[in-house]
């Protein structure tokens, strides 16, 4: 990580950055100076997104900038990156956060499959081929942020099609992160945030109120800023009901079921339950 990218001057775009997590990281940033531009799909959302970063940032509105957004489009974010380069100067902290997740089975509509790849996957591959080639030009320190997902490592059953875009993001950003620390003079450095149950209007499913065991989107931009100065590559989050040692044992297990030559999701499997559990007792 590159501390200096974290600056008052510093220039930040987030996808997904109307509403939960990304708009926390999006006034976090703007309440330390940052420049900041959120692109969501929905004027109205971005209006009343953009005048929340305005209240908490000491510059106001005048450092404030909206884009609808399709990221599906690498076209669309192209056109995006030109718009920040003209009213910013550049980009310094690239947060690929858009993400979708309608419900999905392995023999459900093909619809589905494809919008959620086109958002959750392929959405972070385009903005970081139209963003990163010119912030490495830029010179300057800088931060590529991918928000991935625990069900891109565990791949529990009931989700299939988020839990493969998922895992191809946590791919994606690993490759990154080797291309970018082997290429001559980058300050860049790639970060996965793998945020816990965190309420937001992905994980409401019609909840006015947080459950108890559900972190903030606050408490998980504030979480992933923490780690960052730390150097973090892998921010892996806990909430108020999984630990980070019981996540631990819940990857270390999938990881098993490869190494022992388990059957697949054996977690799930009912021959072995009763081991993981005990298993995961291990973990407090």
């Amino acid at each position: 990580m590159k501390p200096s990218a974290l600056l008052p001057d510093s220039v930040a775009v987030i996808t997904g950055g109307a509403s939960g997590i990304g708009l926390a990281a999006a006034k976090r940033f703007a309440a330390r100076g940052f420049a900041v531009c959120i692109a969501d799909l929905g004027a109205d959302r971005l209006a009343k997104a953009a005048a929340e970063i305005a209240a908490v940032s000491p510059h106001g509105g005048g450092r404030v900038m909206t884009a609808e957004t399709d990221v599906a489009s690498v076209e669309a974010l192209r056109r995006l990156e030109r718009s920040v380069q003209e009213r910013f100067g550049g980009t310094d902290i690239l947060m690929n956060n858009a993400g979708i997740q309608p419900g999905s089975g392995l023999f459900g509509p093909a619809e589905n499959w494809q919008r959620v790849l086109s958002v959750n996957l392929m959405g972070t591959i385009n903005g970081t081929q139209a963003f990163v080639p010119g912030m490495i030009a830029r010179g300057r320190p800088g931060l590529v942020i991918n928000t991935g997902s625990k069900q891109g490592i565990t791949t529990p059953p009931g989700d299939p099609a988020y839990n493969v875009a998922k895992a191809g993001l946590k791919v994606f950003t690993e490759a990154l992160q080797h291309e970018l620390r082997n290429t001559a003079d980058c300050e860049l450095s790639a970060h996965l945030l793998i945020p816990g149950f965190v309420f937001t209007t992905l994980t409401a499913y019609g909840r006015s109120e947080k459950p108890a065991a559900a972190w903030t989107p606050e408490q998980t931009i504030d979480f992933m800023l923490e780690r960052l100065e730390q150097e973090d590559f892998y921010i892996l989050c806990p909430d108020n009901d999984v630990s980070r040692a019981l996540d631990e044992r819940r990857i270390a297990w999938a990881a098993g079921d490869i190494i022992e030559n388990r059957p697949p999701l054996s977690r799930w499997h009912p021959d072995w339950k009763d081991k993981f559990e005990a298993f995961a007792k291990d973990a407090g």
